[in-house]
């Protein structure tokens, strides 16, 4: 946390983000992001045909395996022995993605989806949607938010790998839970009309995960180790990490064209459904960050922790949860255009969020916070 001098808002150092030290790509990011989802949404209406070659070129896989490559080949794996050593980071991350977060989803799908409040009829394929959307914690996108927002690379790669071994095995018993069994406890049995049993295996879980963050975790881990063996750790952060840096974005920009032309006639066609289901996933992102991001202060852990614990927590993987639903109730069912709505929304609200943090990062005291013991108050050079 030491520089020489206090960082803030007025500061001018590459640390606290000033525009003048910025490149292009990463002063307007925003505006990028907004016109890949424009260009995506008018590619996808203007031309439909896409659809289908990105699908069989399996294009989205592809940009968000790359986008991931960069941030997982600048961790220091030495440390993750660290990161796993923390039981108190650990436990936190355990309650905010599988505690809070599928009880909040589920709460939020049932009120604005299960007919119990006037004026919002029961929408039973939203409802498992967004289920189905909550019990899948974030194993890809999460690396760029914290990428982004200059969250640790060592814990958010250590957090979402032990999020990731946990969901092999809850995740098919938590959309049984809360899809199936809640509902039908709390009076709700409509919402689990269509369904009389949900089978998801380990082994479908365990594929997902190889592809989204196997392959970009072992591209990562090779380089460092091959870079830094070969020429020095000096060479490689300092030479080698700057020139792949760039491919996050880019690749991240490429995958939101691809993602969007994929949907762009049924977002033009109904918009109105895709607004409904970005108010519940709007705010389950945004409460999920904040009481993430508390949390993690609140135990004493510092911005780059905090923030790695906050983007784990408020990210899903919506591309389990995208796969589930087709393979339940097809492609064209409700429960799968909930599921993809997913993803369009997170891009522009954890995008925002990046900005959030990085103010947090100014305004907030962080002296006294600590990576690691999480008891050592961390002092100024």
């Amino acid at each position: 946390m030491s520089s020489g001098h206090e960082h803030g808002p007025n500061c001018g150092c590459e640390a606290c983000g000033d525009p003048r030290s910025m490149d292009v790509l990463d002063k307007y990011l925003t505006v990028w992001i907004f016109a890949a989802m424009a260009a995506g949404v008018g590619l996808g209406y203007a031309a439909p045909s896409v659809t289908a070659p990105i699908r069989d070129l399996h294009l989205v896989e592809i940009g968000l395996v790359l986008m991931m490559y960069p941030p997982l080949a600048k961790a220091d794996y030495s440390q993750l022995r660290a990161v796993f050593s923390n039981w108190r980071v650990l436990g936190l991350s355990l309650v905010q993605n599988w505690l809070i977060g599928p009880t909040l989803m589920f709460a939020l799908a049932v009120v604005f989806f299960g007919g119990v409040v006037p004026g919002l009829p029961a929408r039973p394929e939203y409802f498992l949607g967004l289920v189905f959307i909550g019990m899948a914690r974030c194993i890809a996108m999460v690396l760029v938010w914290n990428e982004l927002a200059e969250g640790s690379t060592e814990y958010v790669t250590g957090l979402v790998a032990f999020n990731s071994l946990f969901q092999i095995l809850t995740y098919g018993v938590y959309v049984w839970l809360f899809a199936l069994v809640f509902p039908s406890a709390f009076g709700l049995d409509a919402l689990a009309a269509g369904i009389t049993a949900f089978d998801v295996t380990p082994m479908q879980v365990f594929e997902a995960i190889v592809v989204f963050l196997g392959i970009p975790f072992a591209a990562g881990f090779l380089t460092r180790f091959a870079g830094t063996r070969l020429r020095s750790e000096e060479w490689y952060d300092e030479e080698f990490v700057p020139k792949i840096d760039p491919l996050t974005l880019v690749a991240l920009l490429f995958t939101v064209v691809v993602m969007f032309a994929t949907q762009g006639g049924t977002i033009v066609a109904a918009p109105g459904d895709v607004l409904l289901i970005a108010v519940p996933l709007t705010v389950y992102f945004v409460v999920m960050f904040l009481v993430s991001f508390a949390m993690g202060k609140g135990v004493g852990a510092d911005y780059s922790t905090t923030t790695a614990i906050g983007f784990t927590a408020a990210s899903n993987n919506f591309e389990l949860a995208i796969a589930v639903a087709v393979a339940v109730f097809g492609v064209g069912s409700g429960v799968a255009f909930a599921t993809v709505v997913g993803p369009l929304i997170e891009v522009p609200v954890l995008l925002a969020l990046v900005n959030v943090a990085l103010y947090f990062q100014r305004r907030l005291d962080w002296t006294d916070h600590t990576t690691g013991s999480l008891d050592t108050p961390l002092t100024d050079d």
